[in-house]
């Protein structure tokens, strides 16, 4: 299927007051489930449509069970209007069964607004877009990865060795990420970027599905047109859950959204 674009994937029906109807795309999916980061996106776009502010700044989405491709209900509730920020409940139904419930804050992002102080990231990668590795749709355990298709995620030479089948035991994957179509990236597509790339646990172990039990996503900057930079790291595993977090920066070099999430994995 050729590539459809974020705000197209992402896109609302009025269906009611704070209610919209949706179409989870099937091919931003991975094993056929939608992409966690994907459709928190989504559901930052329903919040910015309720709330009076017009973006996400903040989300964390808890995912209760993965919706199917297809028609879904998404609900928002105002839980405060402030004057800087507001904040919102936002749920995602399908078939009457509650799939994803997010709490996400709305603010204005300023796009004149420059960092006061910046040195508590980690640094950005080094390799650049046309050096770095594009990943196929098909992963090197045989899952069809269907997004793949659909976005440009490329992988710096030096992240790459589970795809030769020599993971680093870093626990870390830096790259690129560029949307369908050059579009530009936007607070709702900061909050898919922070969840775009494959587990960071591939750099230890190669694994089958590593589901997303709760993500949560900055946005902190309107981001300069061109592809994201990203660098994925795992920080912890235990007891069947992988802790990992996300930092993104914009073609200029400013860092512009940061997530975590918790997630479930098997090894050994």
């Amino acid at each position: 299927m050729p590539p459809v674009a974020f705000s197209d994937v992402t896109a609302l029906t009025p269906d009611g007051p704070a209610r919209f109807t949706v179409d989870v795309h099937p091919e931003w999916t991975i094993a056929g489930k939608p992409n966690g980061g994907y459709l928190t996106g989504l559901l930052g776009r329903a919040a910015a449509a309720v709330g009076p502010h017009e973006h996400p700044i903040a989300a964390s989405a808890h995912f209760l069970r993965s919706p199917e491709p297809g028609p879904a209900v998404v609900s928002a509730e105002l839980l405060r209007g402030g004057r800087s920020a507001s904040q919102l409940r936002v749920q995602l139904r399908q078939d009457d069964q509650l799939c994803i419930e997010a709490l996400v804050t709305t603010s204005v992002l300023d796009p004149a607004a420059k960092p006061y102080w910046a040195d508590g990231a980690p640094a950005a990668g080094t390799a650049s877009l046309e050096d770095s590795i594009r990943l196929p749709s098909l992963n090197p355990l045989g899952v069809k990865v269907a997004i793949m298709d659909q976005v440009d995620l490329r992988i710096e030479p030096d992240s790459f060795g589970f795809g030769r089948g020599e993971p680093s035991g870093r626990g870390e994957l830096r790259g690129w990420l560029a949307l369908p179509h050059g579009e530009a990236f936007d607070p709702f597509s900061l909050i898919y970027a922070v969840d775009a790339f494959p587990p960071a646990t591939f750099d230890i172990e190669l694994t089958g599905w590593v589901p997303t039990l709760e993500l949560t996503a900055y946005v902190r900057a309107i981001p300069a047109p061109g592809p994201v930079r990203v660098l994925q790291k795992a920080q912890l595993i235990e007891g069947q859950r992988v802790d990992e977090a996300c930092w993104v920066w914009d073609s200029t070099g400013r860092l512009v959204a940061s997530g975590t999430q918790l997630a479930g994995i098997r090894l050994g």
